[in-house]
Order: C-alpha cells, then sequence, then structure tokens
C-alpha cells in the first residue's frame, strides 16, 4: 500500500516500512505519529485530502550537517558576514497505512 502525506509543508511518497526524513516533529524517540494529511492513498486521490491515515515512529531526531552562509560586498569591509545553519529534522518509519 503506498500513500503521499503532507507535513511540514512538504510531501512525501511512502509506503509500509519506508523510513523519511522529514521536518522536525514534536516526541522523542519510539513515539508513535500519526499523519493525517493523506493526499493519496492507494491510488485514491482527495479533494485536497482522503480520510485515511498514515502511522509511523520516531527513530531518530537530529541536525542535518553545516551549511555555510557567506555574504559580501566588494570594498567593504563591514559587510562581511560568516554564519552557519543545521536544520534539525525527524527520522520517521511508516508502520501503517489505514
Amino acid at each position: 500500500m503506498k500513500a503521499i502525506i503532507e507535513t511540514g509543508g512538504k510531501q512525501y511518497y511512502v509506503s509500509e516500512g519506508s523510513v523519511i526524513f522529514v521536518e522536525k516533529l514534536e516526541g522523542a524517540e519510539g513515539d508513535k505519529v500519526v499523519f493525517d494529511k493523506v493526499l493519496m492513498a492507494n491510488g485514491v486521490v482527495g479533494n485536497p485530502y482522503v480520510s485515511s491515515k498514515v502511522e509511523g515512529v520516531i527513530v531518530k531526531q537530529g541536525k542535518q550537517k553545516k551549511i555555510k552562509i557567506f555574504r559580501y560586498k566588494p570594498n567593504k569591509r563591514s559587510t562581511r558576514v560568516k554564519k552557519g545553519h543545521r536544520q534539525p529534522y525527524t527520522k520517521v518509519e511508516i508502520k501503517k497505512i489505514k
């Protein structure tokens, strides 16, 4: 069984047993997560959502690799800015599609 879910402003194509990386969700490792914004389930497309649910388990909470942001304007010393950012994520394993 396959489905398309929406979480964190993004859409994910999932099936039972798949592992996905989504924007950070509240919860600890081992907690259950229910995605109720299902756009398509088993070939049935919703308008905008289908009345099914997708259940998963949080495998890991973490941060991605650091990206470097550098702003620069030539001939001006004060505008050289170097920053870094690590985006938090949640690793979820899909258990069941209802």
